[in-house]
């Protein structure tokens, strides 16, 4: 079993997509986590990432800097839309439909926590996914 107590950014692999990375900070395969993931993620200006869900995990949306918005289904799957920035901390019920889409200028920098983990093998699924090599 791998166990990993700090993890630097720029020493770990990221995932790649058309709208900016997520870098995963703890998982099962990075830390032995088996109850949470972490990540980071940078969205490019103007680019967001399409409305999905997560069946099987809660996810928390820490916004760390920039702007944009963040629509969460409600319990009926009526969209909440909201904008977010620094400061901001969205909850996702397990299986609920979300996207977030950077509506500023800079990119927008978000910490993300999945409960449980695995959510990071779903992402690696996406057509858009790529891994970029630690340091890149």
């Amino acid at each position: 079993m791998v166990e990993r107590y700090f993890v630097e950014d720029d020493a770990v692999a990221a995932f790649g997509f058309d709208w900016g990375r997520t870098t995963f900070t703890v998982s099962p395969e990075l830390t032995g986590a088996v109850a949470i993931s972490t990540a980071v993620a940078v969205l490019n200006p103007g680019q967001g990432h399409a409305r999905h869900n997560h069946p099987e995990a809660e996810e928390v949306i820490r916004v760390l800097s920039g702007t944009g918005e963040q629509m969460v289904e409600d319990v009926e799957g009526r969209p909440i839309v909201r904008a977010i920035g620094p400061g901001t901390t969205v909850y996702v019920p397990r299986g609920r439909f979300h996207s977030t889409i950077n509506r500023g200028q800079e990119p927008l920098r978000i910490f993300v926590a999945f409960s449980p983990s695995g959510s990071q093998d779903e992402l690696r699924r996406l057509p858009d996914f790529r891994l970029i090599p630690p340091g890149d």
